[in-house]
């Protein structure tokens, strides 16, 4: 392990962050004697982002927690367009508007983790489209396409596998290695930048900005990449059984997303405990070492009151203890919603499990049952035809569905 002078490139790779960098001495040193502006690419093409994007966010906060300056940049212009990388298919494209509604959405998760302030070193958060959407193209083929070799970037692993999968990939894609390069340049013209992170995946498109950085007369500029991460037994991170594990709270509860964390193999508790919480690495051990299970609580209520605050973290926490430890019904579980009058009339089982997301599907639902891990009231389930009627409801004119030991929803009537 390179041994950094810098207080940012030391603590990130303590904690297990840097994958590559383009030249560990000098950007070490650019570290040592200056502010250094960096900046990382998100791609709104969800309202939300998800966990998969959580190294990269933490990446930004210990640039700035050091003295730096970060840049979350949103790709309003680049995503009208789509990154290849390592997808399967072409992605659909999106109007302007939806683009500036995922973005306005997804400016709420990173006020947790950067300042916006207004002053020299509060970070920035900005949209490409600023410079993108103004180009005159055949200028921009002119001064900065000549730039390219087509030969090169068919060699990028991003391309080669689509083309080996002989998967389609559109013209409009291919221009999207080029508009990334674009931004790092600009980016440096105004914003002084001279840094560029990402995950992995993401070196050969850092590269090229830093190729055609040289080729346009910038400044040295540098490329850090983080490992892609996936879970000890190979799971990509930011998908569960239920789907995505959105950062934003109208999508995904504080309870779900504590529960997503508590739910953590024993082998990732202190990898991710290094890479989502800001505990001191001496502190870190000492949790791991007093207990897998109390480890995990304490990630999961770290990283939520980091994401979703304190307050949240906090009730999130009692909610599982409750449920788990102490077999109570906690009403902060999360809710589905159906009417009086479906209770009245009685539902069944399998669409009760649907409605409350514990099961995608009917089938999915019936073979929950078949496996005994279906309880309404706690009470085990092993008839697939069960009706749920209005004399089920609890005391808290609730019914609370579980699947397994550890996802419960409350069937609530309106």
């Amino acid at each position: 392990m390179t041994q950094f002078k810098s207080d940012f490139l030391r603590i990130l790779s303590e904690r297990g962050f840097i994958y590559q960098t383009s030249n560990d001495a000098e950007l070490d040193e650019l570290f040592c004697k200056e502010t250094v502006t960096a900046y990382i690419g998100f791609d709104p093409t969800a309202s939300s982002l998800h966990v998969g994007s959580l190294i990269q966010i933490m990446m930004l906060h210990w640039l700035e927690k050091t003295g730096h300056r970060a840049v979350a940049l949103m790709g309003g212009g680049t995503g009208m367009v789509g990154d290849p990388s390592f997808k399967d298919e072409v992605r659909k494209l999106m109007t302007t508007d939806t683009i500036q509604s995922n973005i306005d959405s997804i400016q709420q998760v990173f006020s947790n983790y950067l300042s916006f302030g207004g002053q020299p070193k509060d970070s920035l958060m900005l949209n490409n489209a600023e410079w993108l959407m103004p180009l005159n193209y055949l200028e921009f083929l002119r001064d900065v396409g000549q730039h390219f070799s087509i030969n090169r970037m068919l060699s990028f692993d991003s391309v080669k596998q689509r083309l080996d999968r002989e998967q389609s990939f559109s013209f409009l894609e291919f221009n999207y290695m080029i508009l990334q390069a674009y931004d790092f340049v600009e980016l440096n013209r105004r914003y002084g930048v001279r840094l560029q992170m990402g995950g992995s995946d993401q070196w050969g498109n850092i590269v090229n900005g830093i190729d055609l950085g040289h080729r346009l007369g910038t400044p040295q500029l540098y490329a850090l990449t983080s490992p892609l991460l996936t879970t000890s037994s190979g799971a990509k991170m930011g998908k569960s059984l239920n789907g995505a594990i959105w950062l934003n709270a109208d999508l995904l509860s504080a309870y779900d997303f504590w529960q997503y964390w508590r739910n953590t193999e024993d082998a990732d508790v202190e990898r991710f405990l290094k890479l989502y919480t800001t505990l001191p690495l001496d502190e870190v051990a000492r949790i791991t070492a007093g207990g897998i299970n109390e480890a995990k609580k304490r990630l999961a209520t770290e990283v939520t009151g980091m994401i979703r605050g304190v307050a949240a973290a906090q009730e999130a926490a009692e909610t599982a203890r409750a449920t788990f430890e102490a077999g109570a019904i906690d009403l902060s579980l999360p809710t589905a919603i159906v009417t009086h009058a479906e209770l009245a009339a009685g539902i069944g089982i399998l669409a009760a499990l649907v409605t409350a997301g514990l099961a995608a599907s009917n089938g999915e639902a019936r073979r929950h049952i078949q496996s005994g891990a279906v309880r309404v009231n706690d009470a085990l389930i092993d008839d697939d035809r069960l009706t749920i009627g209005d004399n089920a409801l609890l005391g808290e004119d609730v019914i609370k569905l579980s699947v397994g030991k550890k996802r419960h929803v409350l069937l609530k009537p309106v």
